[in-house]
Order: C-alpha cells, then structure tokens, then sequence
C-alpha cells in the first residue's frame, strides 16, 4: 500500500507541478520578466533553509520568504527610474547570498538543505501534494477569472491603467502567485532547477501560437509532459526527478523551436 501511495503521489505531484508552472510561466514569459522564476526560487531556497536553521517548517519559511519578495519587488519595479530586470537582480543576489549564508550554518548533515536545492518528487508527502493541489487550483482560477485583464496587461501596462484595470494589483498578485507556486514546487523539482519548468514550457509555447489561450493550453500540456518523461527517466535511472523534468521541458522547447510555424527550422527549408 505504501509503494502505491508513493507512485500515486509522484505521479500526481509531476502532473501539478507541470500545470501550476507552466501557467504562471506563461504570463512571466510575455511579459518579458522570465528572470522573476530565477529570483523567486532562490528565495524560496533561502526561505527553506532559514526554516532549518529555526526549525520551522521549510515551506513555510520559503513561502514567506518569497512573499516577502514579492512585497519588496512590486513597489520597487513601479518606480519608473528602476528597470524591472535591475529590481530582479537586485533581490536575486540579496538572495543567493542569503542561500550561501544560511547552507554553513544549518546544523550536521547540509543534505536536508541542500534536498530544497535539487529537489526530489519522489519524496513528496500527502501534505506536500495537498499544497501543491491549491496552488494548482487558485492558478488556473486566477487565470480564468482575470484572463482579459491579464491579456491587456501583456499588451501594455499604460494601456491597462488608461482602461480601468487595477493593474497594479493584479501584478502583484502575479508576483506573489510566482512566489507560491514556485515554493510549492520547490520540493518536487528544487530551487534550482524549477526556473526551467516556469520558462521552457511557456516559452516552448509561444514558438507555436500567438494566441494566448492556446498559449496556456499548450504551455499546460508541455509543463505536464515535461514532468511525467521526467518522472519516467528519473525511475529508470533512479535519481532525483528535478534535473530530467528540466532536461525534458528543454527538449520539448527543442523541437518547438524546429517546428514553429514562426520561421522555425522546418518552416524555413519548406519556403525555400
């Protein structure tokens, strides 16, 4: 019963993760703030291990870890003299100090810390899957409910401003949603390798089609693929799942690429 329960709950951790990032990473991908996943899952990293030193639960502190971010990275992308890119990086490498601050200091063994790093789906937990499954829903409902005003926001901020759209707001729930869904992923894929799963699905999308519904559809179904090949080579191979899943989310933006009706490879030798 416990091995069952073990490959249901990989199965369907892969499967979450695969759909939670891919959407939140189409949005992050559009708008042209891919460098928001590197951030956030280094915040998450450093929220986890704090949690260890203190001996907190580890998601807890890498979801406040990543609100605080959150909180932090909004107001100051708002001011028109800060390029987003520039706050990002800011707080990346406030982040990644932290991370190298905190792995010293964790007490014994660093393999606990270090596991938020790699990440390992086989080792998810009923809870872990629980909050997984939230995270999942509240991303799908977020985009459904918000899916016009997020497609003006792409478009163009000032445009959504001039149009009654609070969106301001609304980019700061796309912060802190980034923020959660990388954070519940953390542990499946780890903190440095959940980036690919945020950017390559999404971005393996957009080769394909312009349309932005299609686009989360797509982008769903890359995200997923990615983390049940993933999951398939981790088994065969017996390792951790986070570097095949990201692995695999790069092949399938591979053969995107090929075969983008956007002057892909193949397009490209039928037109001549």
């Amino acid at each position: 019963m416990e091995i069952y329960n073990f490959m249901i709950y990989s199965w369907a951790g892969a499967l979450l993760v695969g759909i939670a990032c891919s959407l939140i990473g189409v949005i992050v991908v559009t708008m042209g703030i891919s460098f928001l996943g590197v951030c956030m899952s280094h915040a998450a990293f450093a929220g986890a291990l704090a949690g260890i030193i203190l001996g907190i639960n580890p998601v807890i502190c890498a979801f406040i870890f990543c609100f605080i971010v959150a909180g932090i990275l909004g107001p100051i992308s708002d001011r028109g003299d800060i390029k987003p890119d520039t706050s990002l990086g800011i707080i990346f490498s406030s982040s990644l100090g932290l991370s190298f601050l905190f792995l010293p200091l964790i007490p014994g063994s660093k393999s606990e810390g270090l596991r938020f790093l790699w990440g390992n789906i086989l080792t998810i937990s009923n809870s872990d899957l629980f909050i997984l499954c939230a995270v999942t829903i509240v991303t799908i409902g977020f985009v459904i409910a918000f899916f016009k005003e997020i497609q003006i926001l792409i478009f163009n901020r000032i445009l959504a401003v001039a149009s009654g759209i609070p969106a301001r707001a609304i980019y700061y729930l796309i912060l802190f949603l980034c923020g959660a869904t990388i954070t519940a992923s953390i542990k499946a894929v780890g903190g440095l390798l959940v980036f690919a799963l945020i950017v390559n699905p999404a971005a393996a999308a957009y080769q394909l089609t312009y349309d932005l519904k299609k686009m989360f559809l797509i982008s769903s179904i890359f995200g997923m693929a990615s983390g049940c090949l993933g999951l398939l080579v981790s088994f065969w191979l017996n390792i951790p799942a986070g570097a095949p899943i990201a692995l695999c989310s790069v092949i399938i933006f591979t053969i995107a690429t090929i075969f983008s009706p956007k002057k892909g490879t193949v397009y490209e030798m039928r037109k001549a």
